[in-house]
């Protein structure tokens, strides 16, 4: 029996759509429709990826990552991004924001001959709303570059010369300075006015300062924190710009906030009361617009160095100027907002609160109205969020859904190889399995996903073997008829992570039997 033992990455047609593009303005939504000629990728498959952790929608478009898909009609026809520097390559996108015509997307991906570090591995933008997009370099810093000017002060700084730990986890785009803005890790908060050509470094407050301004003198150690030098302040996590031109940045050491365009900044940190911080490492930092009113949400992880710090939510009307908590204990990764709703994404489900944050509903059953049953994993983690008022959208680890009718019910996007094409060719071949993605990383994937068909409803039994034919894992699973996956973490049934080479394995039910191969590669 035959069997798919290469993940197809993607698979292409060229097709004419329509695009039109308005430029950003501070306080208004930028969005943009499909009206003039351009020529886009069209996905055969859907989404390239089931596991979704960031996404930026504007108008009726959607953009996904981790490999840069596009909808325009609420998932029934989807896009790629014309580009090589993500396809054919372990490069993923780890951050996007779209704003009137610029698609910015930060890449990164796992070193695994660095230890399974996370990589800076460039940037994707497009100023005309994704019709073509430009490689960025990652801009990091030269061996000498030991030291940073900071208005009237000359300060010590760690060179960052390696994108090992340095990877763009969020990026932020203002229409009106023109700027972008990335949240980089190791790398610290940076800026670009050039489109992501060059980046300056941005000074934030070290640990042990709650304020700094460039008229005052400082002999700081500007630094993240490696061993017991530096600071968690200088590790950057998130980023915004707001509708008011203020920035936010989010590290692992607090919430920092400038309104002078990132020249001074103010630092706010859990005190272990209700008016301060959640936790110190803001991972999320979104907007919140309601007429003129701006509301800052931000998610907060424990960082088990204060007193008092937990996992929630914390929001501010006024500015920072006071604080409110929210969803304590719930570890949040993404917020979306529909006029007065809230939307929050977690390792719970999606909450939803319709009183400003007060009172929360937890969506953990995501049921289809054609369908019994839910459309994922009860226990998965919803990692991202985003509505433009009549759909909503929420990333998974097993798909990517949507609602319209306010979360009653939804539909599921996932990768969507099929087993046996109408039109098998070489790339694509009928098969009664394969496994996806493949190669497959356990480091940088997660899982890998077993596909197989069944006539009936029946208990699956699959086996993963070495190349030496020895048994390192045995799967057993109930399966309705039709198409099912499995899900392999790379683990032996000893709780050891396999090393690296071809495995095979047999998905049997029955007295049907279907054979593919795995390659593990770190």
């Amino acid at each position: 029996m035959r069997c798919i033992t290469e993940y197809i990455a993607f698979t292409g047609t060229v097709l004419m759509v329509v695009i039109a593009t308005s430029s950003g303005v501070r306080g208004q939504s930028s969005d943009f429709h499909f009206e003039n000629s351009r020529i886009l990728l069209e996905s055969k498959f859907g989404i390239l990826s089931n596991t979704i952790t960031n996404m930026s929608m504007r108008g009726d478009s959607l953009w996904v990552g981790p490999f840069l898909n596009l909808t325009i009609d609420g998932g029934v026809n989807w896009f790629l991004a014309d580009t090589d520097s993500l396809f054919g390559t372990s490069n993923r996108a780890f951050s996007l924001d779209t704003n009137g015509p610029i698609v910015a997307a930060g890449l990164g991906k796992v070193d695994a001959t660095a230890g399974d570090v996370q990589t800076a591995a460039g940037f994707l933008i497009s100023d005309d709303a994704g019709q073509s997009f430009q490689y960025r370099f990652p801009q990091l810093d030269q061996p000498g570059d030991s030291t940073i000017q900071y208005g009237v002060s000359l300060l010590e700084a760690l060179a960052i010369i390696v994108p090992q730990q340095s990877p763009p986890f969020d990026i932020d785009y203002d229409p009106v300075r023109n700027e972008l803005w990335v949240a980089g890790w190791a790398s610290g908060i940076r800026r670009s006015d050039d489109l992501g050509r060059t980046w300056s470094r941005v000074v934030l407050p070290p640990d042990e300062l709650d304020y700094i301004t460039p008229d005052s003198s400082y002999d700081f150690l500007f630094s993240p924190k490696r061993g017991g030098t530096g600071s968690l302040n200088h590790m950057g996590f998130s980023v915004l710009v707001d509708s008011k031109g203020r920035v936010w940045a989010g590290t692992a050491g607090g919430a920092n906030l400038s309104v002078d365009g990132g020249l001074s900044w103010r630092k706010f940190l859990s005190d272990g009361t209700s008016t301060s911080l959640v936790g110190n490492w803001v991972i999320s930092i979104e907007e919140q617009r309601i007429g003129d009113e701006s509301i800052i949400w931000m998610a907060n992880w424990n960082t088990g160095e204060t007193a008092g710090e937990r996992f929630g939510v914390t929001y501010t009307s006024d500015g920072g100027e006071s604080f409110s908590q929210a969803l304590q204990g719930e570890r949040i990764y993404d917020f979306a907002f529909a006029g007065t709703v809230v939307f929050a994404a977690g390792d719970n489900g999606l909450f939803v609160s319709e009183d400003g944050g007060k009172f929360w509903v937890s969506i953990r059953d995501f049921r289809s109205r054609s369908q019994s049953g839910t459309l994922i994993p009860r226990e998965e983690s919803i990692f991202s969020v985003e509505t433009d008022g009549n759909v909503i959208w929420v990333g998974t680890g097993s798909g990517l859904l949507n609602s319209v009718d306010d979360g009653t019910s939804w539909m599921l996007h996932r990768v969507n190889v099929p087993l046996k094409p109408e039109t098998p060719e070489e790339r694509i071949p009928a098969v009664d399995t394969f496994a996806y993605p493949n190669p497959f990383s356990p480091a940088g994937d997660g899982f890998i996903r077993i596909r197989y068909e069944l006539a009936s409803s029946q208990s699956v039994e699959i086996r993963i073997f070495d190349f030496g034919m020895n048994l390192v894992r045995t799967l057993r699973l109930d399966s309705p008829a039709g198409l099912s996956e499995a899900r392999w973490d790379g683990m032996s049934d000893d709780g050891i992570r396999v090393a690296n080479g071809p495995y095979f394995y047999e998905v049997r039910s029955g007295s049907n039997g279907f054979r593919g191969k795995i390659l593990v590669i770190e």
